[in-house]
Formats: C-alpha cells, structure tokens, sequence
C-alpha cells in the first residue's frame, strides 16, 4: 500500500518482520509482514502468525487474521499433543478427548449388545497396536455392527477407531468417510476432525481439509502445534494457487502519487528520479528558440520525465518505449525508467528485460546501472530469491562503491534475512558516504534495537532506545526516524509516547496513508478502541485509496469483531490492489482464514471469542 509511511518499499516487495516488523525502504520493504523466508517461514523460519504468538507483536501486526485471538493460549500452550490413536476408552466427551467412560458400567453389562460391541472394539485396540491394521478394522466394523444405534459417543469412536487403522493403510477416502459419520454422531469431535483434515490434505481438498483444522484449532484454544501447523500450511497453499491464478490476469495498476514519489525519494544516487535539466526543459521561451524543443519533441525519454514532474504518470511508459525504438540519445535512461514503471504497477516480468539490458550497457553511466542492480535485486528478493538478490547488491558495490543507495538498501536486504551485524555495516557506510542521511541512521537504529529485542538483552535495548532519541534530535524532520522510533515504542509498551512518535510523523507528512494505519492499530493494543482504530484507518483510505495495508488492517479488525463478511470484502480490495504475488498470497491466506470461519460457525456454531 502507501509504502511504508513514505518509506516506500519497491512495488510488492515482502515488509519485513520483528517485533512489529519496521515500515523499511524500498529497495526492500515495509511495515506490516514479514518476508517469507525461502524455507517458507518468516525471517526465522516463521509465518506471520506464528511471529505473532511466539514474539507476543501487537494484536493484528503482522499475522495471519484467523490465529490472532489464539495467540496468548497458544503462547501458555502445551505445544505439541500428541494425539493417542486409537481410541482406547468407551466414549469420547462432547468435547472429544475425553469420556464419559462406559454408560453402563463394567460388571453387570458383559453380554449387552454394547458390551460386545465393546470387546470387539478392545480387541481391534490389541490388533492396532500389534500393526495388524487388516484384522483391527474387521474388530472396528464388527463393533459398529453390534453397537446400539443410540449409543452416539461409542458409535463415533468405533468409526474414529476404524479411520485411524484406514489411515495406517493410507485408505485416504476410507479415512474420511469413517470421520464424517463419527463427526455427524459427535460433532465437536477434535480427534475425528483433525484426522478427516490430515486425510483431506492427502485427497487434496484444501478448502474441506482447512474448515475441519479451523474447527479444531478452535475447539483446542489454540493448544496444538500439530493442528496449528497444518491450518497455516494449508492457508499458504491457497494463498500461493489462487494468487498465482489472480495475478496472471491481473490489470496493471498505478500506484498513488504519494506512494510513487516516497518510492523515488528513497534514491539520491538515481538519474532518472532528478528533475530536469535547465537545458532539458522547454518553457515557454525556450520554445522560441526552436533547438532546445526539438529535443524534447524528439526524446521520448524527456517527455517522460516532464510528465513524471507533472505526476502525469501513466503516460511514462508509452514515451520511454518511444525513446528505446528510436534508439534515442536517452536509451539507457529510458529502459531504467520503464522499469521502474512496470516494477511499480507490478509487472516484474516486463521489468526484467529492460533492467538486464540496462545492467549489461558497459558504457553506461554506472550510476544507472547501479540503480538498475538495486531495483532487479529488490525484484529478486520478492520473489523469494534472496541469493540472486544479494548477488545483484555486491555487483552494484562492485561497479559503484562509492554509491551510498547501495549499501542502504542492501541494509534492508540483510535485515531481512536476519544478518543484523552486515546490515549495521552496511548502513554505516551509506552514512560514511552521506553523513546527512538520517533515513541511514534511523534504519541502523531499528536493525540495532531489533537484534538487542529478539536476544532479550535489555541493556542493550536500552542504548538502542536512546541510539533513536539522538537521531530525532539530530533530524528533527526525518518522518521515518519518529515512525521507525514509534515501533519500538510499542514493542516496550511504552503506548502514550509511541501515539506522540505517530503524531510527529503526520505533522511533517500529512498525506502518508501508512502512518495513520500504524496510529490506528496502536490505538487497538493500547486502550483496545476500536472505533478510533477505524476510524484513523478509514483516514488511510481517505488520503489513499489505494492503501492495501489499509484495507487489509481494516480486514482483520473486522476478523477480531466478528464481523466475517465485512473482513472479506476488506481483503478482496487489498487483493485487487497487492503489487506483488507474493503479497497477493498473504491476503488470499487471510480472507481464506475468514471464511473458513464463516463456514465453521455455521456447521458447528463455533466461533473464536471476539474483541
């Protein structure tokens, strides 16, 4: 969405993670998820959700809706319970698990029909363990036969007991089949329902497999890794199937105009962002003097830029591809800047060609091939190939030590892949090279507090804390040293001042969407208002109405409300408008996540508490 508080991030670049994660700059990120990790997880091997249990982050920062209300139970949780199979006791509870041990008492029911049905049943117990699951499932079907048909509790473990022997022969639709008639006997039954999800995982059901593990995350409190890890798994698949379906059909958007300048403004060693030159441009007078306009008339590229000075955006690509099949003075320029345009509308396939061309020009300025490795290496790095991207960084050091966008956004790269100390390096010499670069210095804050919060070192939180407090003095008018500083504000709970932190960011940039977002969810975790939270989130839109974190906030909260229509419609504007796949596979996995609810909450009457 609007970048991440005007510390925009390249087009559908992953945002970043740590406690909440920081709104970090383009060529990397911004604020509110963690990049995926090419292992599937979060920088630590994590999805978003999990980072929010295991990190305690603010409600909704960061983390997959559907999980949210779980996360203190989870974090009190027992971890993994394994579940026992099979069944040895008489009847599972309504609850599942336990039992309300035989109806009838041991001694005097020996040769009732439920007592047979129960020998029949013990003996399939003997015959499972043993391995025998052949002989174990006739015992199971012989106890189905004998059992009372009134007799619901026992009748639905038999079946439960027969599915986990199918399961042990990999009889996937067996397996199911036998959960769906012990579920209908007992319908908050946790083993026949996670079973019946495992096997529906196997049949490939994705959408049956995540409403079962839905309802038993919620019957669980959120107590089991096992069904917890199955639930985001699935959620992921999803995400991943549907986006890559999405996104190959997508239309091309153009982003707002203030995500589009924050986004240039993150360069200061890049041509293409510079205003014209005085001898490039063509005012009234100069029109008179007929040489200079013939220029512009001619270069496809200098109309662009005059264009890109009027925010007449989408006209920029059309001029640049006149300029290159003119093979024009301005060709090198023109393909950077066409890039630059397909990256933010989101078409990174259309972006490559050009920026290796680019990339390959020798006799190029070296500044624009640079600016071309950084870009490809932040399209790399969304797409989950973090050795690409880290290798187009080093040629960009390489090519152009003394670039200072280099090593900041390579800075953001090593964040994100968790190599604090490179990352700390990296920004100071981006601060070598321009000591007045106070985004520089208040990202190398963020990476330093970061490291000292996740290994738990509080005086070196501490200094982190102050390491803020100097670069605010010192840069009085960096919006990002107050928002970045607001971040771990929350993480200390230090509520009051991190709203302060917020308020200074809006008084010097009244018009950044993600701002009042961030503002909004504090506002949540701080005194649990709602109806503020909202309504600075509606603001976002307001100003931007393009602001998929707003949408995709403003989702979540309705998750935590109850109100599951509404957070639906909320995640499907944030789909229409993700930049990326990968950004479009996350909102996927949320709204997902919100309609299994829906459907678990009809068939089960089950819902996670609300706010």
């Amino acid at each position: 969405g609007g970048g991440s508080g005007g510390r925009s991030r390249p087009p559908g670049a992953p945002r970043v993670s740590a406690a909440p994660p920081p709104p970090l700059l383009p060529g990397v990120m911004a604020a509110s998820k963690p990049v995926e990790a090419p292992g599937g997880g979060g920088a630590a091997g994590l999805s978003r959700w999990q980072l929010a249990l295991v990190l305690g982050a603010p409600v909704l920062l960061g983390a997959g809706a559907i999980y949210l209300w779980g996360r203190r139970a989870a974090r009190r949780g027992k971890g993994a319970n394994e579940r026992k199979t099979p069944e040895g006791r008489a009847s599972p509870g309504p609850g599942g698990e336990g039992g309300s041990g035989q109806p009838d008492g041991p001694g005097h029911e020996e040769m009732s029909p439920l007592g047979r049905a129960q020998a029949a049943k013990n003996k399939g117990n003997k015959y499972f363990k043993a391995g025998k699951y052949e002989l174990a499932i006739q015992c199971y079907t012989e106890a189905i036969r004998l059992c009372p048909p009134e007799k619901n509790l026992d009748l639905s473990t038999f079946y439960q007991n027969r599915a986990a022997a199918y399961e042990q022969l990999q009889k996937w639709t067996e397996v199911a089949q036998d959960c769906t008639k012990a579920v209908e006997l007992n319908p908050k039954y946790v083993k026949a329902l996670f079973r019946r999800a495992k096997a529906h995982e196997k049949l490939d059901n994705k959408k049956e497999c995540l409403e079962d593990v839905t309802a038993v995350c919620i019957l669980e409190a959120f107590q089991n890794q096992q069904s917890m890890l199955l639930a985001d798994k699935v959620l992921k698949l999803l995400g991943k199937e549907k986006a890559k379906e999405k996104y190959k059909n997508r239309e091309p958007l153009m982003p707002s105009p203030q995500f589009i300048k924050s986004y240039f403004s993150s360069f200061t060693d890049d041509i293409i962002s510079q205003p014209l030159l005085k001898g490039e441009k063509s005012d009234e007078d100069k029109d008179k003097e007929g040489e200079a306009s013939e220029v512009k008339e001619n270069s496809g590229y200098l109309r662009a830029k005059q264009y890109m000075e009027e925010e007449n955006y989408d006209k920029i690509i059309s001029e640049c591809t006149k300029e290159i099949e003119a093979k024009g003075k301005y060709m090198a320029e023109a393909l950077l800047l066409r890039a630059t345009f397909y990256l933010l509308i989101g078409n990174a396939s259309a972006a490559k060609p050009d920026l290796d061309q680019v990339i390959s020009m020798e006799d190029a300025n070296v500044k624009l091939r640079a600016n071309a490795l950084i870009k490809r290496g932040s399209m790399h790095m969304q797409q989950q190939q973090p050795v690409m991207s880290t290798q187009d960084f080093n040629m960009a050091a390489d090519i152009d030590p003394q670039n200072a966008d280099v090593y900041h956004h390579r800075g953001q790269l090593k964040i994100l892949l968790d190599q604090i100390e490179e990352a700390v390096e990296d920004f100071d010499e981006c601060i070598r090279l321009r000591p007045n670069s106070a985004l520089a210095q208040a990202q190398k804050c963020f990476a330093l507090y970061r490291q000292a919060y996740t290994g738990s070192n509080a005086l070196t939180v501490q200094a982190a804390m102050k390491g803020f407090e100097d670069v605010i003095k010192k840069f009085p008018r960096c919006a990002e040293g107050y928002a970045l500083y607001a971040q771990a504000l929350t993480d200390q709970q230090q509520f009051g001042k991190a709203d302060e932190m917020y308020d200074k960011c809006i008084d010097l940039e009244p018009d950044n969407a993600t701002t009042y977002v961030h503002k909004g969810l504090l506002q949540l975790q701080w005194k649990q208002d709602l109806d503020k939270g909202l309504e600075l989130i509606s603001k976002a839109i307001e100003i931007d109405n393009k602001c998929d974190f707003a949408y995709e906030t403003m989702g979540t909260i309705e998750v935590q409300r109850g109100n599951l229509d509404k957070a639906i419609e909320m995640f499907n504007k944030a789909i229409n408008l993700a930049k990326s796949e990968m950004e479009m596979a996350h909102l996927y996995s949320l709204c997902d996540a919100a309609y299994a609810q829906t459907e678990v909450a009809k068939k089960y009457g089950l819902k996670p508490p609300t706010l």
